[in-house]
This record gives C-alpha cells, sequence and structure tokens, in this order.
C-alpha cells in the first residue's frame, strides 16, 4: 500500500480542517451526555434556614418522609442493643474435658507419692468441681460488648432453645479456677497444689460466642428498620413562600426531591432526559467554540489547541460525572479550579474564565444546591486567574493556592451565617473539601508540563526557563560572542518594555530577543559587534558577505531547534530581519561595481516579515539598538532622529503590515525606545 507524503498528509488536514474539528466538537459533547446522570433534574434549590421564596410549593402526590441520618443512626443503635450476643453451649466438651481429668489423675497419682485409699476422694473432688464449672458455663468474654459495663446479657443456645442470661451468672476460665481453688480451700485433707494443678489444665470454655448468627441477627434488625417517619398527603402544602426552611421543612423538602427523582427514573423518558442534556451541553460547547471564533481565531484556526481544550473540558466534565455516579462523600473534592489555571498558563485569562464559566454551568445542572456551588466556584475560578496573571515566578502556584484557600474560606464563612445564622453551629470538617481541592489544584502544574509536550504548546512556565542566561545556547553565546550576548540583552529589555506598555506576553518577546540572534555562534568574528580589529569581510566579495550576513537566521533556525526551543521563539530569530535587504554590502556593491547587474535578492533576508506584535517590537528594537552603537555623539537630537529613521525605514519597506501595531501604539514603541536608549548612553535632557 501507497504512504502517504507527510506534505500531502498536511494539505489534507488542512482541507478538511473544518470537517475535523466538527467531529472533535460532537464527540465532546457526546461524551460530556454519555457520563453524566441520567435523571430529570429537581427545579428546586435547597438550603436550610433560608426564607423560601418560590410559590407555595404543593405536593402533587403523596411521599415518605424520610428520617435524618442522625435519626436513623439513633434508630440503628437501639436496634443493635436489642440484639444480645449469641453463644453456642458445647456439652461434650465438658464430659470430655472430666474423663480426661480422670486419666490424668490415674497416670500421675502413682508419682505424687499419695496414699492409695484417697484416690477415690481426689476423683470424687475434682470430677465435682468440674462439674460444676462447666454446669454453670466457661466463655470467653468479647470487649465489643463492654463498652459500658464489663458484664453483659447474652443468649446461650443449646440445642436450639435459648435461655438469656447475663455473663456475671457465668465462669471465665480464671474464675473458674478461683472457683475450684476457694472449694479446695475447705478441704483440709487434700492436696490442693496437686489436685489444683490438674483441674486447670482441664478448664476449657464450652460457651463459643456465634459472630455468623449475631451479626446475621444484627444486619436483619438494621434491614427492617424503617428509613421513613410520617407521609405528606397529595394536595398537602410541603412549604408555603415566605416561610422559613426548617429542619421539619427541610426534611420534607429532600423527601420530594427523592420521591421526585425516583418518579422520573420510572415514568420519564430516559430519550427526552438524554436529548435534553445534549441541548445543554451543545449550547455550553458551541459557545466556546463561537468565542474561539470571534476573539481567538488563532486558536480557532488550530485544531491542535482546539482538540486541548476539549479535552480539559472533557475530562473535568467527565471527573464530576463519575464523582456523582461513585457517590463521593462531598463534591467539593473536585479540583474545579484546575482547569482555569491550565487554561491561563497555556493560552490567556479571557478564554480561562469563559471555559471556567461554562464548566461550572455545565456542573450546576446536576451538582446539589447549583446556586451555592456556582458561587463557591465562580469566585474561586476567578481568583485563581487573577492571582497568575502574570506568572514569573514558581511559588505563584503555592501563593495563588493560599489565595484560592482564602477565597474558600470567606465564601463559606459567608454561606454558613446565612444559612444558620451562628458561629457555632457551623461544622468546621465541612470545609475539609475545599482545602483538598485546592492541594489537587497544584496537580496543574505536571500537567501543564505533559500538555506542553504532547500537544507543542509553550507556556510562561517555559519561557521563564528559556530566558535563564544559564540556559546552554545563552552561556554559550556569551562566552564565543560576547558581542552579540550583550546586543541581545539590550534588545531584550528595549522590547520587553515597549510590549509590556502597549500591551503583549512581555516573556515572549524576551525569550525571542534573546535567541534571535543566536546563528552568530557559527562565524561570530563575521558581525561587528564581536570584532576587535580585524575584519574578515575585508577579504571577501560584497556578495559573499551579504550570504554570512543573511545566512546567521537560517543558523539560528537550525541551533534553536537541535536545542528543542520551541517554535513560537524560533519565529523569532525568522523574523526579526523580515524580508529586507543587508543595505551596507548592497549599497557597496552598487557603488564599486555601477556597470554590474545583480539580482537583489541575493542581498535580502528570506523572511517572513513579522507576524505578530511581539514580533513587530522586536524587529524595531534589534534594528534601533544595533544603530545606536553607530552613534559618535549620542544625544536627544541625534537618539530621536535615529529612532524616528528606523521606525519610518520598517513601515515603508512594508515589514510590519501583519503585525497588527496600531500608529498610536508605534508612537508609543518609539517614546520608550528614545528614553531608554537615552538612559543607557547617559544623555543629559535639557528641560
Amino acid at each position: 500500500m501507497a504512504k502517504i507524503s507527510s506534505t500531502r498528509q498536511k494539505a489534507l488536514l488542512r482541507k478538511y480542517s473544518r470537517n475535523i474539528k466538527f467531529l472533535m466538537t460532537l464527540a465532546s459533547i457526546c461524551v460530556i451526555v454519555f457520563t453524566l446522570p441520567k435523571q430529570a433534574k429537581f427545579s428546586y434549590d435547597i438550603e436550610k434556614g433560608r426564607i423560601w421564596n418560590q410559590k407555595d410549593l404543593i405536593s402533587p402526590y403523596n411521599f415518605a418522609i424520610l428520617k435524618t441520618q442522625q435519626e436513623i443512626e439513633n434508630d440503628e443503635k437501639t436496634a443493635l442493643a436489642s440484639i444480645t450476643p449469641i453463644y453456642q453451649l458445647d456439652a461434650d466438651i465438658g464430659n470430655r474435658e472430666r474423663d480426661g481429668f480422670k486419666g490424668d489423675l490415674n497416670v500421675k497419682w502413682h508419682t505424687a507419692g499419695l496414699k492409695d485409699r484417697q484416690k477415690a476422694e481426689y476423683m470424687a473432688t475434682g470430677d465435682q468441681l468440674l462439674k460444676e464449672v462447666y454446669d454453670r458455663g466457661i466463655l470467653n468474654l468479647n470487649p465489643k460488648y463492654q463498652q459500658t459495663s464489663e458484664n453483659y446479657p447474652i443468649t446461650i443456645l443449646e440445642k436450639n432453645v435459648a435461655t438469656d442470661k447475663n455473663t456475671a451468672e457465668l465462669f471465665t476460665k480464671e474464675k473458674a479456677i478461683s472457683y475450684c481453688d476457694n472449694a479446695l480451700n475447705q478441704q483440709k485433707n487434700l492436696d490442693k497444689a496437686f489436685l489444683l494443678d490438674l483441674i486447670s489444665s482441664r478448664i476449657q470454655p464450652n460457651l463459643n460466642y456465634d459472630n455468623k448468627l449475631t451479626s446475621r441477627l444484627e444486619k436483619e434488625a438494621v434491614d427492617g428498620l424503617s428509613t421513613t417517619r410520617g407521609m405528606v398527603q397529595k394536595g398537602e402544602a410541603i412549604v408555603l413562600k415566605g416561610s422559613v426552611i426548617s429542619d421539619e421543612v427541610y426534611q420534607k423538602l429532600l423527601s420530594y426531591k427523592k420521591a421526585f427523582e425516583d418518579n422520573a427514573r420510572i415514568s420519564g423518558d430516559p430519550l427526552l432526559v438524554l436529548l435534553g442534556q445534549f441541548l445543554l451541553v451543545g449550547i455550553a460547547i458551541t459557545l466556546l467554540m463561537v468565542f474561539l471564533y470571534l476573539f481567538r481565531k488563532d486558536i480557532y484556526e488550530d485544531n491542535r489547541l482546539v482538540s486541548l481544550i476539549l479535552l480539559v473540558v472533557t475530562a473535568m466534565v467527565f471527573t464530576l460525572s463519575m464523582a456523582i455516579k461513585l457517590q463521593l462523600p462531598n463534591l467539593y473534592y473536585i479540583p474545579y479550579c484546575i482547569v482555569p489555571i491550565i487554561i491561563r498558563i497555556l493560552f490567556d485569562t479571557r478564554l480561562a474564565l469563559n471555559i471556567h464559566l461554562l464548566v461550572v454551568l455545565i456542573a450546576g445542572f446536576f451538582v446539589p444546591n447549583s446556586f451555592e456551588f456556582a458561587y463557591f466556584e465562580l469566585t474561586a475560578g476567578m481568583v485563581s486567574i487573577y492571582s497568575i496573571k502574570n506568572l514569573i515566578r514558581r511559588e505563584q502556584f503555592l501563593i495563588s493556592a493560599l489565595i484560592i484557600t482564602f477565597t474558600y474560606f470567606v465564601a463559606f464563612l459567608g454561606i454558613s451565617f446565612i444559612r444558620d445564622g451562628s458561629l457555632k453551629t457551623i461544622d468546621w470538617m465541612d470545609f475539609v473539601p475545599f482545602i483538598v481541592s485546592v492541594l489537587l489544584t497544584l496537580l496543574a502544574y505536571p500537567l501543564i508540563y505533559i500538555f506542553e509536550k504532547v500537544f507543542a504548546i509553550t507556556s510562561d512556565i517555559t519561557l521563564i526557563e528559556l530566558t535563564n542566561t544559564n540556559a546552554p545556547l545563552l552561556r554559550e553565546m556569551a562566552f564565543s560572542a560576547p558581542g552579540t550576548f550583550q546586543h541581545s540583552l539590550q534588545v531584550a529589555n528595549l522590547a520587553e518594555n515597549a510590549i509590556y506598555t502597549i500591551g503583549g506576553n512581555s516573556l515572549l518577546v524576551r525569550a525571542g530577543a534573546l535567541y534571535h540572534d543566536i546563528g552568530k555562534l557559527e562565524n561570530p568574528l563575521y558581525f561587528i559587534e564581536n570584532q576587535t580589529g580585524f575584519n574578515p569581510h575585508d577579504k571577501l566579495q560584497y556578495q559573499e558577505s551579504a550570504q554570512i550576513i543573511i545566512g546567521h537566521v537560517r543558523k539560528g533556525v537550525e541551533l534553536a531547534r537541535k536545542a528543542n526551543i520551541p517554535e513560537i521563539v524560533i519565529d523569532f530569530i525568522r523574523t526579526h530581519h523580515g524580508d529586507t535587504r543587508v543595505d551596507y554590502f548592497y549599497h557597496s556593491f552598487l557603488k564599486n561595481f555601477p556597470e554590474k547587474i545583480i539580482d537583489e535578492n541575493i542581498f535580502r533576508y528570506p523572511g517572513p516579515i513579522p507576524f505578530s506584535k511581539e514580533g513587530g517590537v522586536l524587529m524595531l528594537a534589534d534594528s534601533v539598538e544595533a544603530a545606536s552603537r553607530s552613534l559618535k555623539e549620542p544625544d536627544e537630537k541625534s537618539i530621536n532622529d535615529l529612532v524616528d529613521r528606523i521606525v519610518k525605514y520598517k513601515l515603508d519597506q512594508n515589514q510590519l503590515k501583519d503585525s497588527n501595531i496600531t500608529l498610536k501604539e508605534i508612537e508609543t514603541i518609539k517614546t520608550i525606545f528614545k528614553r531608554m536608549l537615552m538612559s543607557i548612553y547617559h544623555v543629559r535632557i535639557d528641560y
């Protein structure tokens, strides 16, 4: 079978990009709908202590009032207390041990040095004592039933005949031996130690605890308990408008919700429930795609990025669905803030807020107390986005986690005060799920790394690592091409300040500035900033010199890719000269060889021109900084003229037409460049 070339594959992907996008969107909707709980949604949010602002709620049918969890636990304790532990009587043990005693006595009698005429008396006394203790019963006490008292009531089964007794009436092995010891004290003519030793070795429990039967009786008692108390009749008012939701009313509302969901499962059409979920989820995901199309066209056009966003959204809703199906004790254990953090770091603030809003809206249909849930998660999500607006240090993750926890805590207090109106009634253990959720949110850090590698995305964290001057390529440049390294640092400062002022990714432009001339590592002495007197271009033709200068772009791309520098940074290497000419060598050639015809493209960079605001700013910063080094007497006028001339030249050459930079922003950039250059060259400004 013939293989499709990579070029052909890319062409097919571009051709069917819209179809692929549609299929990914549909697949995401289907996965979310498939995993969501298939039940009708109860129409009311229930919160104890709040005023019922809805219309009078009248019961449409009869339903039982559910007991509270505390009532159920109390009933279970009462039911279990009514079940006495079962002990089985093994009568054979007593007979067997008595026979064994007689045998032991016969064996040891001859070595005991006692008179033969007393043997019968020893035999009768020992046998009588064993009969007495076994007739009363011997058992091992069970600590499970000694919570309040050492002794407890039990039921003894002998051939399926039950007898109720208390362990105080029975022997343990220790008590039986003590009883025999006291009895032998009355027999002055017998060797007590000899006889007690024989008796003690033959005392074993003949009442055995029947755990299986006792547990079965306890289970039957608990299973037989009713989970309801009373009924609400059809037409009866459950709660009236304006009334406070008391404990009793709250329990009726919970019971009505349970009855409603049970009836919906029996009488409701599951296909309509499925259709309703499909419509709701479909609207939410479609709104997300519309947002991308209108405001982030760059992401919308890249199916790789769209698939990442849909994956994150689907995974979060899937996690929520699994938590509901597995009946997680508290749905606030789920780290909802992980989604806005990941999207914010990989993309931007607006997209993160938009996606978090849609995820919470979808989840709100399937969690209890939807408004309370939405308030908790929307506020926490907004705080998580704001707290990492400019991620420049790793510890900001921990700071963000603390701020999110504080936000949860304040919201928790506020809702608790509204609900209970008392500080004493707050159950502080209810806040534990929020703490767990925040701790799980820290998983965003390794997830971001995984997404970066799988989807070839560059986050601010990676840019921070790239801008470290101890990075391998930058260290090599500082050693092999120190002039270029210093030039790159100055360009980075100029570009970063400019882009920060007009709006853009300052970390990205700094990374691009530091690496934009990395290709000069191959022949550093051919570039004037690294020369110390000798100029190798003096021995070359102008065309050759131009090709060496132009070649640093191609070589820079090769070095960067070899070092696994992200493509978004490599774009700065490719575009920082656009498709301009190497004017010095071009005009030198025309001046010295006016009669010759030369292809101008030999002296022109291959491009492309910058296609982002950051790329355009870097191009201007690079040209201005390089040109400023040629100023013999830098002063305010010469610097102003230089910056104006360089910027005008780039505009005249159409180098900034794809950069999305406005004329107003260009004026701002010029002002920043002038001020910084005058500061660098210590120019005194006349006031």
